[in-house]
């Protein structure tokens, strides 16, 4: 089973632009993310595909592998899609380009569910990870998600997912971290399927496939790491690398 990874990035990021060229401990967020991916040791090959020569020419010249994008694309899925069209790999790993504390124990088990789904059940996995700060569950920039009984996702939204309507009842919450495992033709799949009003509302990607029937298998994580989506995060992450 030939698995590689691809780190979609785009230079101009609504929320926090150009967050992916913000220095991290004398390092660049994407150059931090790629090596992280590279140095967990599971894949075949890693790369940044990208739309910014700012961002190729940073990858490129710390003897990373990177890929400009041909076309125009609205999402990481649609990016990464066009760029394995032709290679010869069975699962991509989609690893975000603002997570730059990617670490093997996480990608390691949603690799593995593909090596147990005998009967190609599972169209893609995905990591999982428990909220305990009410705060963090009201946050709209935590995606969250519910899964069913065999932990296959049943819905993402940025709101409270259950809604806590009997207190007496004590739910667990989880947070769904944006590192996506494909199997290619899933992947391929993705472009030709046009975006519905779920994930037009919510804003997250993931909803397309459940909303065309695909098989989603969550994984649970207890790490955590910090996705740098705000100015205050990439504080967060410099604080982190100061206190290892």
């Amino acid at each position: 089973m030939k698995v590689i990874a691809m780190i979609p990035a785009r230079y101009a990021a609504s929320r926090f632009p150009a967050k992916l060229m913000q220095e991290l401990g004398g390092k660049t967020v994407i150059l931090r993310t790629y090596e992280a991916a590279v140095n967990t040791g599971l894949f075949d090959a890693v790369y940044v595909v990208t739309d910014s020569d700012i961002i190729f020419n940073e990858i490129e010249g710390n003897g990373g592998k990177a890929i400009m994008s041909i076309k125009e694309h609205e999402c990481g899925s649609d990016r990464i899609a066009e760029a394995v069209a032709n290679m010869d790999v069975d699962i991509v790993i989609n690893v975000q380009g603002d997570e730059p504390f990617t670490e093997a124990k996480s990608l390691s088990k949603v690799i593995e569910v593909f090596k147990d789904d005998h009967d190609r059940e599972i169209d893609l996995a995905s990591l999982m990870t428990p909220l305990s700060d009410w705060e963090d569950v009201e946050n709209p920039n935590n995606v969250k998600v519910i899964v069913d009984n065999r932990s296959f996702a049943l819905y993402f939204s940025r709101s409270p997912i259950p809604y806590p309507r009997g207190k007496e009842i004590e739910a667990t919450y989880y947070k769904h971290k944006g590192i996506y495992a494909f199997r290619k033709e899933a992947l391929l799949a993705f472009p030709k399927m046009e975006m519905k009003m779920l994930e037009a509302t919510e804003k997250i990607e993931a909803i397309r496939y459940l909303e065309y029937g695909k098989k989603i298998k969550m994984v649970e994580t207890d790490v955590t790491g910090i996705e740098i989506d705000t100015p205050e995060d990439l504080e967060k992450a410099k604080k982190m690398l100061s206190d290892v």
